[in-house]
């Protein structure tokens, strides 16, 4: 089958091979046909190297499609199943499961050492365990979750990650208060998700920060109330707040300079939550004076912060009421020129489609 390689981190281009196979299907796992994926940024920070990830690799671990089969001892998914891809999938079993906090389980990286693909040259390994850039895969039966007739493939992909990541921040973790002020730096996909959930919430102005004007505007269109640029944000937050800060800021980029902006901009007794997947030698600091004199409550959110299975259930629902726009996510990209022709290579003859979700 044909499927998009990094060969080496840092590598400039993906290359569309057509000599891969799956591997690894047997007792509970499924193998699935690929028929939407996303790229979302956080693989292209494993493709530059700000996330830690073997190569080569295949990147994408958003995903959605058909089971084609079913290894022994699954129960629940049968050959046909319209699924997801969940990349962080729970084990039911271990402390954090246990807890409640599925969200925060371990399992799902401990098969993303394993590689998930292998061709003539050898092993291939997946992004996150998956790698949704490829036109099948072979995963965990937990990794498959089924999904309503009436949920597009392209929704679905986008739901299993960027959209489930920037709803949960703003509904789960930040748990945004009608009425209040919000500020969310950074307007991809997750971003605008995050939008989209504060506004769900009933906040009363959503300020959107980004440099790119095309961004700025995709946020209003998705329920901000103002977008600007960064050399804007101070006066905004002069403009806004009077000077005292929003209620909650959000940073979605994974820079530790953002994450500072987005403190600074957080009143006293506010909320930042962190949302961007950052490097691991980029350093966050707050001193401790202002970190006990402010009382600015620091969230990170990892996918959401809460049940994924339940945070698609909520989504779907939302998305169904009209309270949230999937579709338009669809079309919000940005056009990225170290992809771009390995996509367009996929795109071409084959029922792959990819929606661009940065």
């Amino acid at each position: 089958m044909r499927a998009a390689v990094q060969h080496e981190t840092g590598q400039d281009k993906l290359e569309v091979l057509d000599d891969i196979e799956a591997v690894g299907f047997g007792p509970g796992k499924v193998r699935i046909r690929i028929r939407a994926t996303g790229l979302c940024h956080s693989d292209l920070s494993a493709m530059n190297g700000v996330l830690p990830q073997p190569a080569p690799f295949v990147p994408g671990h958003e995903g959605a499609g058909e089971i084609l089969d079913v290894g022994d001892g699954v129960t629940g998914l049968t050959q046909g199943d319209r699924v997801l891809m969940c990349w962080l999938p729970a084990c039911g079993s271990c402390p954090s499961c246990r807890r409640g906090q599925t969200h925060l389980c371990l399992a799902g990286f401990m098969n993303a050492g394993t590689p998930n693909f292998r061709r003539p040259g050898g092993d291939v390994f997946g992004f996150a365990g998956t790698g949704t850039f490829a036109e099948e895969v072979v995963v965990a039966a937990n990794c498959a979750v089924p999904i309503p007739d009436d949920v597009p493939y392209e929704i679905a992909a986008l739901i299993g990650c960027g959209v489930t990541t920037g709803l949960g921040a703003a509904l789960n973790t930040a748990e945004v208060e009608a009425a209040s002020s919000v500020a969310v730096i950074g307007c991809g996909g997750v971003g605008i998700s995050v939008i989209q959930g504060a506004k769900a919430c009933g906040a009363a102005q959503i300020i959107a920060v980004d440099p790119v004007p095309a961004r700025r505007e995709a946020a209003l269109r998705f329920g901000a109330t103002e977008a600007v640029a960064p050399e804007e944000f101070a006066d905004a937050k002069a403009r806004i707040t009077a000077g005292e800060g929003f209620d909650y800021v959000f940073e979605v980029v994974g820079k530790s300079a953002t994450a500072r902006t987005a403190y600074e901009m957080t009143r006293r007794g506010g909320t930042l939550c962190v949302v961007g997947a950052g490097a691991m030698d980029d350093t966050f600091q707050v001193n401790m004076f202002e970190l006990f004199f402010d009382e600015k409550r620091i969230l990170p959110s990892l996918y959401g912060g809460a049940d994924v299975l339940r945070s698609y259930e909520r989504t779907i629902a939302l998305w169904r009421a009209g309270r949230i726009d999937l579709e338009g996510l669809i079309t919000h990209r940005v056009q990225l020129a170290e992809i771009n022709d390995a996509l367009d290579q996929m795109r071409s003859g084959t029922a792959l489609r990819t929606c661009i979700e940065l």
